[in-house]
């Protein structure tokens, strides 16, 4: 990585420390020259990760005004990027009540600048096939190999029964640009044009709620339902005035929102338990009863989700 800064992007006189950790195999670096100023250079081993997708879908973010990070130099068969360097300060550092409804806000903003600038054509399908290997997670990673779960056939079919209807769901709602980890720990701000965005490389076209319930249901911080209601509800109506959506879908957008949520709960609580068992990455745990906790909070209003919601409250939160 240093002889490529050297030879192929013209640096001299630097140096190199880590910048961030990283739920992938994706490594980063802050690189600061003589004159003190500072860029990002990630490391992404080619037979793990392919940057070929972060390059394409950070243009098309900063080609509808959002601020991911210019890709200053790139050498996508070693796996590596020189970027800009949007700073350290994360949403998550940075949110309280005083400051969150400035910064979502503007998040909000950003991804309606998005959803509505961005043609997602090209990008790969949020299919059915993907919601549903997604939420498997939840049954292989953190049921069978965390909590060694073994699983009656009522409950099987439970499961079965639920994720079926999560990916109906989530395919019945408008398809727009997915960045599919909008949330505290990838959105930058103390930046003169915030926020700034990061980890969009598995952007897909797909549902329309999925973004917001992202960053509205946050996996690392939580607010209260009433709460977030309201931030909802206002982006249903930045999305009919943006275009993104129809005020005839009013009726929907509730229930597809809560249940999108679901999806991407279930999906989180595999990831995080997947992450301590297969990556040695254990700091991930800690946050599962929060994410699992969203799902039991939004039974109390959809239906659908009251046996899964047994489920967890019964046999997963206590053995966490």
């Amino acid at each position: 990585m240093e002889k490529w800064l050297t030879a192929d992007c013209g640096l001299s006189d630097f140096s190199l420390q880590p910048a961030s950790e990283d739920a992938s195999f994706r490594r980063y670096f802050r690189l600061t020259d003589a004159d003190g100023g500072t860029r990002i250079v990630m490391d992404a081993p080619p037979e793990k990760e392919d940057c070929a997708p972060f390059v394409d879908v950070a243009r098309r973010l900063r080609d509808a005004g959002v601020h991911a990070p210019e890709v200053l130099a790139q050498d996508l068969e070693q796996g590596f990027l020189l970027l800009e360097d949007l700073g350290s300060q994360d949403y998550l550092g940075a949110l309280n009540q005083d400051s969150v409804e400035r910064l979502y806000g503007d998040a909000l903003g950003a991804l309606m600048s998005m959803q509505a600038c961005i043609d997602p054509a090209g990008l790969p399908d949020y299919d059915r096939e993907l919601l549903l290997a997604e939420m498997s997670l939840f049954r292989d990673w953190l049921l069978g190999t965390h909590l060694a779960l073994e699983l009656d056939s009522g409950e099987e079919q439970m499961l079965t029964r639920t994720f079926d209807v999560l990916a109906d769901t989530a395919l019945e709602q408008p398809r727009v640009f997915v960045h599919r980890d909008y949330h505290s720990r990838n959105l930058m701000t103390g930046l003169a044009h915030a926020p700034g965005v990061l980890d969009f490389q598995d952007a897909v076209r797909g549902p329309v709620t999925y973004d917001a319930v992202s960053l509205l249901r946050d996996c690392y911080v939580s607010w209260p339902q009433q709460q977030v209601d309201e931030w909802a509800w206002g982006f249903f109506q930045l999305a009919v005035q943006s275009g993104v959506m129809r005020e005839e879908q009013e009726k929907d957008f509730l229930r597809w929102f809560d249940l999108m949520g679901a999806q991407r709960h279930l999906k989180a609580a595999g990831i995080f338990a997947r992450l301590n068992h297969r990556d040695g990455k254990p700091g991930y745990l800690d946050d599962i009863p929060r994410t699992l906790g969203y799902i039991v909070q939004v039974a109390q209003r959809q239906q659908e989700l009251a046996p899964l919601a047994d489920f967890i409250s019964r046999r997963v939160l206590p053995r966490l």
